[in-house]
């Protein structure tokens, strides 16, 4: 019997708990970084992100549509963002060589140095928000359950 076919089930107290935590990290942990990173004079995250992301693709380059999917953006979110990097030096757009019709989102060295500056900063907070919280924890646990409920369908 499919899922969607079999009866419903109540949370009992301890999955609602759960459930309305999870929903609660997911909603302030982004502000809580972010303002974290902004108030050391650093990066905003939703610029440290894409920047992260291009630091560690080949060449330093990713397709916008696949940047933006990464960063869990839609394309017109994902072109404001780096349109903003783009005026600031970080970013550069490049015709995709592969069919001439996309874009890629190319790290420049500055944006890399801005990079590796704003990275303590984010770093802390990370540890301060996040792994100091979860000490005693089965981290490699904790990802692997995290991940099976990203990648559900």
């Amino acid at each position: 019997m499919p899922y969607d076919e079999q009866p419903l089930r109540p949370l009992d107290q301890t999955e609602e708990s759960l459930v309305r935590a999870l929903a609660h990290v997911m909603m302030a942990l982004p502000r809580l970084v972010d303002a974290d990173m902004v108030g050391d004079g650093g990066l905003p995250l939703s610029e440290y992100t894409p920047l992260m992301f291009l630091s560690e693709a080949p060449h330093r380059r990713m397709r916008m549509s696949e940047l933006a999917t990464a960063c869990n953006l839609s394309l017109s979110g994902m072109t404001r963002v780096v349109n903003r990097l783009e005026k600031q030096g970080f970013v550069q757009r490049a015709k995709c060589q592969e069919d001439l019709r996309g874009w890629n989102a190319v790290l420049t060295d500055d944006g890399l140095a801005r990079l590796q500056e704003a990275w303590p900063a984010h770093l802390a907070s990370i540890r301060r928000h996040v792994l100091d919280n979860l000490a005693g924890h089965d981290l490699a646990a904790l990802t692997a359950a995290l991940e099976r409920v990203a990648t559900t369908p």
